[in-house]
C-alpha cells in the first residue's frame, strides 16, 4: 500500500473515531440526563435556598413563584442543579486538562448578556453577570448557553430545527473567534459595538447609547428641598432599618480600599446620601440581599449623583463540579464577593471603575455602579429564526471574548494558559463540537422540563421549598 493511501486511510479512521466517540458521548448524555427525580430536585432547591430564608424570605417567595411560571425561569434559578449534573454527565470530547482552567461566567444563559457603557465611554454588548465566575471547563458555559437557547427559543415559538441552527451558529462563532485570538492580542481590543452588530443586539447597544443618568435617577430617586433620596417603591425599593443603614455606611471605606488607588475618586465622591433595599431583581440571585446606595458622585450637584448596587455573594455554583477555582479564591483572601469583582474586571474591557467589595455584618457584598447606560438583552424579542440566528453569532463572540481576555493576559498567577490557544487546539472539529453542544442542549432541556414539572407539583402542593 502506498504512503498516500495509508495517510488518507489514517485520516479517515481518525475522523470516524472522533465521530463515533462523539455519538457515544451524546447518547450517554441523553440517557443519563432525562431522569425523573422529583424528590431529589425538591431537596436540592430547599437546601440551596434555605440559608437565605431568615434574611430575605420576601425575595425567596418571589423566586419560587417566578420559577413556577415557566421552564426557562426555573432553569435560571437552578444553576446549582446544572453543576451537580456536570459532575455526573459525560465530559465533552473537546476538552483537555488545560481548558479546565478557563475563567468561565458559570451562568451563561441567554439572559445574562447585555449592553452597557464601559469606562472608556464605549457602548458595547458583552456578558454582564459575574456571580458564578470560576475556573472550569469552557464547554460548561457553552452548554448552559445552548440549553437556555432551547428553552427560550421554544418559549418564543421558534422551531427546534431553527434553534439547532442557531446553536451551531453560536458555537461556530465562539470557535472562530477563539481561533482568531489564538497567537495574537486581538482579544484585548475586540468589542461588539453598534458598527459591527445588527438585529436585537444592535438595538440593545443603541438603547444603551440613548440612556441618561437623569432617567435612572428619576426612576429610583426624588429631590426634596435640594436633597436627593430614594423613592419608596412597593415590592421594588424599600427603606432599611437604622442598624442596616449604619452597617452599610460604615463599610464604605473598606469597599473603597478594594479599588485600585489609580482609579479611586476623592473621598467626597463616595459620601452616602441614602440606602434602600432592592427587591425582585433577577431570578437565580433572588433571596440574596441586594441594596442600592446613593452617593454624592463627582460634585455637590444632585444631577450627577451615583447609585451603587451591592449584592450578597456566596460560593459559586461551579464549585460543585470544579476545584480549579480555588486558584481564583486564593488570589484575594477566599472572599466570594472579591471573586465576583475580580471576574467582572477580568472578563470586560474597560471595566466599571466602581467595582469592589466589602464585608457587612459577616456577609460579603459585591459593589458596582447601577449604570444609567445598561440595557438587558431582551431575548423575548427573538421571535423568529432569523433574529435568533443573528443574535447567536454575537452571543458566541461575546462568550469567546470573556474567556480569552481573562486568561494569562489578565493574571498569569490565576490562569497560566493562553485559553484561546488551548481551546482552539482542543476543538479538533468545529462541526463535531457544534453537534455535541446542540445534542446536549436538547437533551438537557428535556431534563429541565422534567425537573420543572416536579418543582411545580411541589410548589402547588405547598411543599417547603426554602
Amino acid at each position: 500500500m502506498s504512503p498516500l493511501f495509508l495517510y488518507v486511510r489514517g485520516r479517515i479512521m481518525k475522523k470516524l473515531a472522533i465521530a463515533l466517540s462523539a455519538v457515544c458521548l451524546l447518547y450517554a448524555s441523553a440517557a443519563q440526563a432525562q431522569t425523573s427525580r422529583p424528590s431529589w430536585v425538591v431537596t436540592q432547591i430547599y437546601n440551596y435556598n434555605h440559608p437565605f430564608a431568615a434574611t430575605d424570605s420576601t425575595d425567596l417567595a418571589t423566586k419560587m413563584s417566578t420559577m413556577a411560571a415557566d421552564a426557562f425561569d426555573f432553569y435560571r434559578g437552578t444553576d446549582h442543579i446544572f453543576y451537580q449534573d456536570m459532575l455526573t454527565l459525560p465530559a465533552s470530547h473537546y476538552t483537555t486538562t488545560q481548558t479546565g482552567f478557563t475563567w468561565i461566567g458559570g451562568d451563561a444563559h441567554i439572559g445574562n448578556f447585555g449592553a452597557w457603557q464601559d469606562s472608556g465611554g464605549n457602548n458595547v454588548f458583552s456578558v454582564d453577570d459575574f456571580d458564578e465566575g470560576y475556573l472550569g471547563q469552557y464547554v460548561w458555559d457553552l452548554r448552559r448557553l445552548a440549553a437556555s437557547m432551547v428553552l427560550a427559543g421554544r418559549a418564543n415559538g421558534i422551531a427546534d430545527s431553527d434553534i439547532t441552527t442557531a446553536i451551531d451558529t453560536m458555537v461556530g462563532a465562539y470557535v472562530n473567534e477563539m481561533n482568531t485570538f489564538m497567537g495574537s492580542s486581538a482579544e484585548l481590543s475586540f468589542q461588539l459595538k453598534n458598527g459591527n452588530t445588527s438585529g436585537v443586539v444592535q438595538t440593545a447597544i443603541s438603547d444603551s447609547k440613548g440612556d441618561s443618568r437623569s432617567n435612572l435617577l428619576g426612576k429610583y430617586t426624588q429631590v426634596t428641598n435640594g436633597v436627593r433620596s430614594f423613592q419608596n417603591i412597593a415590592n421594588t425599593l424599600v427603606p432599611v432599618d437604622s442598624t442596616t443603614y449604619n452597617n452599610i455606611a460604615a463599610a464604605m471605606s473598606s469597599y473603597v480600599s478594594t479599588i485600585s488607588s489609580s482609579k479611586q475618586y476623592a473621598a467626597s465622591y463616595y459620601q452616602v446620601k441614602d440606602i434602600h433595599q432592592k427587591l425582585g431583581s433577577g431570578v437565580g440571585s433572588l433571596g440574596k440581599l441586594r441594596y442600592y446606595i446613593l452617593i454624592e458622585g463627582p460634585s455637590a450637584s444632585t444631577s450627577d449623583d451615583v447609585i451603587l448596587e451591592i449584592k450578597q455573594e456566596t460560593t459559586s455554583a461551579v464549585a460543585e463540579a470544579s476545584s480549579n477555582g480555588q486558584a481564583l479564591l486564593s488570589a484575594d483572601n477566599s472572599n466570594d464577593a472579591a471573586r465576583v469583582a475580580l471576574t467582572n474586571k477580568a472578563q470586560t474591557l474597560n471595566a466599571d471603575v466602581l467595582v469592589g467589595y466589602a464585608t457587612i455584618n459577616g456577609m460579603t457584598f459585591y459593589f458596582h455602579e447601577k449604570s444609567p447606560y445598561e440595557e438587558d438583552f431582551d431575548y423575548t424579542q427573538l421571535t423568529s429564526a432569523g433574529k435568533l440566528n443573528t443574535a447567536a453569532t454575537y452571543l458566541g463572540q461575546a462568550l469567546a471574548s470573556a474567556h480569552a481576555i481573562s486568561d494569562q493576559d489578565y493574571n498569569s498567577a490565576i490562569v497560566s494558559y493562553s485559553i484561546d490557544k488551548e481551546v482552539s487546539n482542543a476543538v479538533t472539529s468545529t462541526s463535531g463540537l457544534e453537534s455535541e453542544i446542540a445534542s446536549f442542549a436538547f437533551s438537557y432541556a428535556a431534563q429541565v422540563e422534567l425537573d420543572w414539572q416536579a418543582f411545580v407539583n411541589a410548589y402547588e402542593a405547598g411543599t417547603a421549598l426554602y
